[in-house]
Order: structure tokens, then C-alpha cells, then sequence
């Protein structure tokens, strides 16, 4: 392949991801030597990339399935892949994915290769099983679950609770509910700035300072602490505005619930797939 054909897709690439000018991405990847990433941070520093969060969409068609099972207490989400969104929609397609898992919700390392196969030779394209991941709870609490329509965006949800008679009530019910939909509406990155990752935020810090120039060094780290807050009130769970009524954070939420029910409820952790997205490379 020639270098002029791999400069093409790499403007292509970069131009999804940012959707910045075709000039400026020709422009960052060159200074940046084809560093896909680095020209990235490089147009997000001059404003020219048109949002901060990115995904490289890799466009497979397919489904995000869940299960949960021992009453409550572990739940699975899957995704799986097939060439069209008609076998998508199929019913024998669905009930594999549901099959798939179901069988890692009872074995984490089960062995579905055998019925990948055979959904193969029934359904007459290429199938993967591309990744799962499970949540358990420890103690009191429950996970929960949310499938969107179309099956195209999943979520997964552990809560903790002191009690697990409160899990079984309507108001704990109705919160895990919200929050699920919470998780798949606006797409947190994490459920609170202490467990954002030290190199995502570095690196969101780094983009901050290459945006403010010509001011003092201590005036730029308080505007990059500022942009900084904005950045985990979009990007952090608890610091997210509730969905349902934006003047409340879920913070605040979880505290009006835990008032209510007599509690001390903790969302621990979620899991949100798309299908297609890029996935992390570590």
C-alpha cells in the first residue's frame, strides 16, 4: 500500500473522529507524523475538532444482550456481531445471543463455540461473539440492566444496599431503573472523578493548557481546573445531571433515596456497550 493511500485513510479516520476540516486534519497529521491520537488532541488543543469525547466506530452490525440470574446478584452483557442488521432483527439470531449470555452468566470461560457455529450454518453469515463482561455483587445490593430499543446500546448496573429486603421494594426498583437509563443516555465514562483513569485525565488536562495561551501559569491551571469540573460533571456518573430532573445531580439523587428508604445505597459499577465501538486497547 502506499504511503499517499494510507495518508487518505488517515485523514478519513481522523475526519470521523473529530470532524474538523479536511485541510486541518491533513495538517495535524502531519505534524503530529501520522500519530492518529496525538493529531486528535492536537485539533481538540486549536478548537478545531468538533467534540471532546471521540469513537471510532467500526460500523459491525449486531445486537448488545444481557442476563441476570441467582436472584439478582450477577448479570452479563454480551456483544455480538453478524454481517447485516436483517440477521440483526432475527429471531434465531436474538435467541443465541440470549443463549450466549446465559451460558456466561453460569461460567465465565463457558466454551460457545459449537453453537456459534451452527447460528453460522443457520443463519448464513459470519457470526462472533466480540466480548462479554459480568458484574457481581458482593454483599447486599443488586445489578440491573437495560437493553435499548433495537438492542444496539447496553447497560449494566451494580448498586449496593445495607439491606437486601430494600432491593426488593418499588422505590429501589424504580431508582435502578432511572439510573440505567441515566448510564445509556448520557453515556458516563465512570461513576465518580476518583476512579477516572490518571492517564485519561492527564491527557484531558494536556488538551486544556494547549487551549488557553498567552496568560500567566497559575491564571491557566485555574481555568484548566475549571474546564476540568466541566469535564466530570459531563463525564462522571454521580456528578451528571439527573436525566429526569436536571436540577438534581445523581449525587444528590442517591441521597434523596437513601432519606427515603432508610439506607446507605452505593452505585459500585456499570458497564455500557455499543455496537461497533472502539474498544480500549488495554
Amino acid at each position: 500500500m502506499s504511503e499517499l493511500v494510507i495518508d487518505a485513510q488517515l485523514v478519513k479516520t481522523l475526519r470521523e473522529k473529530t470532524s474538523a476540516g479536511l485541510m486541518d486534519c491533513k495538517r495535524a497529521l502531519a505534524e503530529t507524523h501520522g500519530d492518529l491520537e496525538a493529531a486528535v488532541d492536537l485539533l481538540r488543543k486549536k478548537g478545531a475538532a468538533s467534540a471532546a469525547k471521540k469513537a471510532d466506530r467500526e460500523a459491525k452490525e449486531g445486537v448488545i444482550a444481557q442476563t441476570i440470574v441467582h436472584n439478582g446478584k450477577v448479570g452479563v452483557l454480551v456483544e455480538v456481531n453478524c454481517e447485516t442488521d436483517f440477521v440483526a432483527k432475527n429471531d434465531a439470531f436474538k435467541a443465541f445471543t440470549d443463549s450466549v449470555a446465559n451460558a456466561f452468566a453460569e461460567n465465565d470461560n463457558a466454551d460457545i463455540e459449537a453453537d456459534r457455529v451452527n447460528a453460522v450454518q443457520t443463519l448464513g453469515e459470519n457470526i462472533r461473539v466480540r466480548r462479554h463482561k459480568r458484574l457481581e455483587v458482593k454483599g447486599s445490593g443488586a445489578v440491573a440492566s437495560y437493553i435499548h430499543t433495537g438492542g444496539k446500546v447496553g447497560v449494566l448496573l451494580e448498586v449496593g444496599a445495607a439491606n437486601d429486603a430494600t432491593v426488593q421494594t418499588e422505590d429501589f426498583k424504580q431508582f435502578v431503573r432511572d439510573i440505567t437509563l441515566q448510564i445509556a443516555a448520557a453515556n458516563p465514562v465512570c461513576v465518580s472523578r476518583n476512579s477516572v483513569p490518571a492517564a485519561l485525565a492527564e491527557r484531558e488536562r494536556e488538551v486544556y493548557r494547549g487551549q488557553v495561551v498567552g496568560k500567566p501559569a497559575n491564571i491557566i491551571e485555574q481555568i484548566v481546573e475549571g474546564k476540568m469540573n466541566k469535564f466530570y460533571a459531563t463525564s462522571c456518573l454521580e456528578e451528571q445531571a439527573f436525566i429526569k430532573n436536571p436540577d438534581i445531580t445523581i449525587t444528590q439523587l442517591v441521597a434523596e433515596k437513601n432519606k427515603a428508604l432508610g439506607e446507605s445505597i452505593a452505585i459500585r459499577n456499570f458497564l455500557r456497550f455499543t455496537v461497533g465501538e472502539e474498544l480500549p486497547t488495554a
